[in-house]
């Protein structure tokens, strides 16, 4: 038996998994991202991880197939990485790094959104699709592009960075990447607790969202709950997404699009609110486009990342 192991560097941990080449997940673990030192120690701890776990289970380096790696930042085809905000590096060659650290092993290194997107494709609300978009509402929106089972990276690594995508002309202020009117600014869990507390601030009528901790949950645990002012703020953040998912369809004609990230949790009753916007732009070729919750959770890249190796 083949086996290899799927990273996912977040910036405060590493999650790790074991698999079999034939998509079996034996194990998965976490460990610190140590970010100090401009994150020199990040690739040696995965390195004595990954050396620990393959001494633990007898695994020799004749067994392995290689070691994938999802990182939050563009990444090149090559695996180069030119600058990291969450994690402290500037310009690292992240796969000679790896196959320097574990001689042998081959490594294959990529954007974290376009492998949870792999991953979802693999083994989650993606499978058996060949073509899909995933979007990850989070903290920030992060997004991957699937093509013929291939992610698309883009000559930077950049590609399927669908938070920036503009979706506001108007906006005067700016989003963390500096520009103005990102997708980010009211899709991501932040963007909607921007968007809930502007609506606030103008007249309103009674509202269950009055004096709370503004968030993407309360938002969508009013609008449960039939809140009128939690539906309308819903449907703008909606509006912004579906919109935009509709442009992103008519350039990569996905068969379906996978909606995760903490936002997400919302279930069911997020879809909606992106499905009829998404309806009333999409060219007609996209109409039988299905959007749908990622199944993976945090699983996703890691699973992603192996099936990089596969």
């Amino acid at each position: 038996m083949k086996y290899c192991f799927g990273v996912d560097i977040g910036g405060t941990t590493v999650k790790m998994g074991l698999f079999s080449t034939e998509g079996e997940l034996f194990e998965k673990w976490e460990i610190k991202t140590r970010t100090e030192n401009e994150g020199k120690e990040v690739l040696p701890d995965i390195a004595a991880s990954v050396r620990s776990k393959m001494e633990e289970k007898g695994i020799s380096i004749e067994d392995m197939a290689g070691v994938g790696i999802g990182v939050p930042a563009p990444v090149s085809e090559e695996g180069i990485v030119k600058n990291s905000a969450n994690i402290g590096w500037g310009y690292k060659n992240v796969k000679k790094e790896m196959e320097e650290l574990l001689p042998g092993v081959c490594a294959r290194i990529g954007n974290d959104a376009n492998v949870a997107a792999l991953g979802e494709m693999w083994l989650g609300a993606g499978k058996g699709c060949s073509n899909m978009i995933m979007v990850t509402l989070g903290t920030g929106v992060g997004g991957g592009v699937i093509c013929h089972g291939q992610i698309i990276a883009g000559a930077n690594g950049a590609g399927g960075e669908i938070g920036h995508i503009c979706v506001n002309y108007n906006e005067t202020e700016k989003c963390g990447c500096g520009k103005t009117g990102c997708l980010e600014q009211y899709a991501s869990a932040t963007g909607i607790a921007r968007l809930a507390k502007l609506r606030l601030a103008k007249p309103h009528e009674k509202t269950i969202l009055e004096g709370k901790n503004l968030s993407a949950k309360s938002v969508f645990d009013a609008v449960k709950k039939g809140d009128r002012i939690a539906t309308e703020i819903a449907e703008e953040f909606g509006a912004y997404l579906g919109h935009a998912l509709a442009n992103m369809a008519v350039i990569t004609d996905p068969e379906r699009i996978v909606i995760g990230g903490g936002v997400s949790n919302a279930g069911p009753a997020l879809l909606p609110f992106i499905e009829k916007p998404f309806q009333e732009k999409t060219f007609f070729a996209n109409k039988d486009t299905k959007i749908v919750l990622a199944t993976l959770g945090n699983d996703a890249g890691i699973c992603g990342a192996a099936r990089m190796i596969l």
